[in-house]
């Protein structure tokens, strides 16, 4: 019955979706925070309600990819060819040209700096054989991880869905668990998710110089990680750990209605519940790395700090146009039908199981 009504929940939250409102409350829609060594849980508020991780669920790209790597099914390596599909993707990007290819290594890169959506597609495909394939690979890491049944990722970037589509859809809770099963298998995840700064295409003459968008780096002690997410629907998105005298923690913060707000309880929550968490065998240390930049006269683009979050500009630009489905009146009609039907089920369910 409580996986009925948590499903049924997580439908509801289609409805906001469909009709392009955002579901982000003040500080947060809900928020955990666990201990990295052994998940327990040391805070929680709202760690069961359905939200849209947007940019966040990158760190599950990155870990079908470092499996594959570390089953010898793919290396680091191997060229990846930039494909249409990839070219035409919106939101932050590396600006991918289908007659270029690239590293995996390199494209993780840009995948966990930038946050490029068009470097999520283009692995996607080469890993997946499809988007289709790659969200299926995703989705049974999801069951893997026994993730609850709310979890269900529909895309590799976490941008608004096309038409006919679904939004990914995840918890705190779940995420948390991902995020902590992600640096248990795959240690070398901060290598990618601690860097600041680096240049794609660097032997370009003029390269992409890539921001990380997770403020916290470099200015909040022990932060190496791991991921920041956004879309109008979700509001501010941010999983992050913290290690510091032996300690690390996972914070998953989901649903704030400003960046401000989603910044500081995640530095709130961590200061408070760090000390609790168990002090393990402190290895040695991940350097925050910021790549040696170089310095051509006008690079051809530079990762805006004004815009400061994965996925915002274009798709807001496409909304405004009308070319999305959230402006269309149909997804409206549509979200109330499924207001509508998603009552009816969770009545019924209750009235078979007097």
């Amino acid at each position: 019955m409580k996986n009925i009504l948590g499903i049924g929940l997580a439908l509801v939250f289609l409805v906001p979706a469909a009709m392009g409102a955002s579901i982000a409350r003040d500080p947060y829609l809900g928020a955990i925070v666990i201990d990295a060594s052994n998940g327990n849980v040391l805070f929680e508020d709202g760690a069961d309600r359905p939200g849209y991780p947007a940019s966040m669920l990158k760190l599950m790209d990155l870990f079908v990819i470092l499996d594959r790597v570390e089953q010898g099914s793919l290396r680091l390596g191997d060229i990846v060819p930039v494909t249409k599909e990839a070219f035409d993707m919106g939101g932050s990007q590396v600006w991918l040209d289908p007659r270029e290819s690239f590293p995996v290594e390199e494209l993780l890169y840009a995948l966990m700096v930038q946050s490029a959506n068009d470097a999520a597609m283009a692995l996607a495909i080469h890993v997946g054989g499809s988007r289709e394939g790659f969200v299926r690979l995703m989705n049974e890491k999801a069951r893997e991880l026994g993730l609850s049944p709310i979890t269900q990722f529909q895309s590799p970037h976490g941008l608004p869905p096309g038409e006919g589509q679904r939004p990914d859809m995840t918890t705190p809770r779940d995420f948390a668990k991902l995020c902590q099963a992600l640096l248990a298998a795959h240690p070398e995840t901060l290598d990618y998710t601690s860097v600041i700064q680096r240049p794609f295409r660097p032997d370009a003459e003029k390269p992409v110089i890539m921001g990380n968008h997770n403020e916290l780096l470099g200015v909040f002690p022990g932060c190496d990680g791991l991921k920041t997410g956004w879309i109008r629907a979700s509001g501010y998105c941010l999983a992050a750990t913290v290690q510091r005298d032996g300690r690390r923690v996972i914070s998953v913060l989901m649903g704030s209605a400003t960046k401000q707000a989603n910044i500081a309880k995640t530095k709130e929550l961590i200061n408070r519940w760090l000390p609790e968490a168990a002090r393990v065998a402190e290895p040695a240390p991940t350097p925050v790395l910021t790549a040696p930049v170089p310095a051509p006269a006008a690079p051809a683009a530079v990762a805006d700090p004004e815009q400061g979050e994965d996925d915002v500009a274009p798709a807001e630009e496409s909304e405004e146009k009308g070319g999305g489905w959230f402006g269309k009146i149909g997804y409206v009609l549509l979200g109330a039908f499924l207001a509508a039907v998603v009552g009816m089920v969770i009545q019924r369910r209750v009235l078979l199981s007097r």
